[in-house]
């Protein structure tokens, strides 16, 4: 009898089978119906022994002290500040937009105070801000906007920015200053031997058992459990009883090129040329010293794999009626970004997993037990895919049927 079933082995799934199971003494099968775990943090090495991020380029940043510190449990860190380029007017120019950006992009030769003038007779005043557009006009005018944010949205989202709540683009600030990091937060670092690493070693725990190439559906009827931590989409769970959410996908290309560099920022946004929205090259991201160089192009799509929750007021209005299904129904905890459709970052899924646990453990009246977590510098986890020793290798389904399989992980 498995104390919890948790679908999904991303950031959410894998806090809490690591907490329920270090801490509280629960035994837990984590389920994905992909072939890996880390969810959409999955890297892993291509054909040219190049480190990739396989659903495009995850840097982890965060002002949390809490979760830096519950991570930095199962991975040391690679100090890394991430820096991002835009395609404008054939120039290549800093995002966040700030003091250079303005400067090159006009041939000007203005001060901080000088910009924060310029800024000041571009805008566009609103006396409501309500849209994404009017987040941009009202800070930077409607010329910048073009320049910078509308393709670029129209892109990502497949919605024009006053289609889009105000959150989007408020999520990209704007600079007086020469600071060029894409972000300033507290912490900003990659796990030094990549994402999937510092999963297994999370993940790597004697009471938590792991079955991947499965959907859930094709096997719980078949598990002995009592409550479940579920973190796919929450209209899927309850069989889209009142529509699907909308969410946004996207199609990856990846290239490898006999060169060691191959553009000259880790990020080159492009925001009105081509159909892609963004380049990465991630030997930037990750520092891996090789000869070769491999980059991804991202398309965004309607169709595929649910990345993005689309932030519009119908949807929220549409997400209140599932929410409202998964506060009924028992024995049931909905935790990430897809059960909860929200645009979270890492940190931010991991901060709502611990406050989950948090929650979990007053109402159960949980003994907290003594931590059992080796600490990443003692080396968990050998390789990706593999692990120390024989006591929790990553279920397969092939070659046997899953229902043998499945009966092998329960009675283990």
């Amino acid at each position: 009898m498995f104390d919890y079933l948790i679908v999904g082995a991303g950031f959410a799934g894998s806090t809490l089978a690591e907490r329920l199971a270090s801490q509280a003494g629960k035994k837990i099968l984590i389920i994905d119906k992909r072939s890996h775990i880390a969810g959409n943090a999955y890297d892993r090495h291509d054909d040219a022994g190049i480190m990739i991020h396989q659903y495009g380029p995850h840097i982890f940043h965060t002002n949390s002290r809490q979760v830096f510190d519950y991570l930095s449990k199962f991975t040391k860190w690679r100090q890394y500040q991430h820096r991002v380029k835009a395609c404008v007017d054939g120039q290549l120019l800093p995002i966040p937009i700030n003091l250079d950006t303005i400067n090159n992009l006009y041939g000007l030769n203005l001060t901080s105070q000088d910009v924060e003038t310029f800024f000041a007779s571009v805008a566009e005043p609103r006396d409501q801000i309500l849209t994404s557009e009017d987040v941009v006009v009202s800070r930077v005018g409607r010329e910048l906007y073009e320049k910078f944010f509308r393709g670029y949205t129209n892109k990502q989202w497949g919605l024009d920015p006053s289609q889009l709540d105000a959150a989007v683009t408020a999520r990209v600030p704007t600079r007086t200053n020469r600071d060029d990091r894409y972000f300033t937060d507290a912490y900003q670092a990659m796990p030094l031997h990549g994402f999937t690493r510092m999963f297994e070693n999370m993940l790597h725990h004697p009471n938590i058992k792991v079955l991947l190439n499965c959907d859930y559906r094709e096997v719980v009827k078949h598990i002995p459990y009592r409550k479940m931590i579920y973190t796919g989409p929450v209209d899927e769970y309850f069989d889209y009883r009142y529509g699907k959410l909308p969410y946004r996908s996207l199609r990856f290309e990846f290239e490898t090129h006999h060169r060691p560099v191959y553009q000259p920022a880790p990020v080159i946004n492009y925001p009105n040329d081509y159909a892609y929205t963004r380049v990465t090259e991630f030997k930037y991201l990750t520092g891996q010293e090789h000869p070769q160089t491999s980059i991804v192009y991202e398309y965004p799509q309607d169709e595929g794999d649910p990345y993005y929750p689309v932030p519009r007021s119908e949807n929220a209005e549409l997400y209140k009626k599932y929410q409202a299904l998964a506060d009924a129904t028992p024995n049931v905890h909905f935790a990430g970004r897809l059960a909860t459709y929200k645009y979270y970052n890492m940190d931010q899924v991991v901060a709502q997993a611990l406050a989950l646990f948090q929650k979990i453990t007053v109402a159960e009246e949980v003994v907290i037990a003594t931590p059992s977590i080796t600490s990443a510098s003692s080396g968990m986890a050998t390789a990706a895919g593999r692990t120390s020793n024989g006591n929790h290798a990553h279920a397969k389904t092939a070659p046997r049927s899953k229902r043998r399989h499945l009966d092998d992980i329960i009675k283990s």
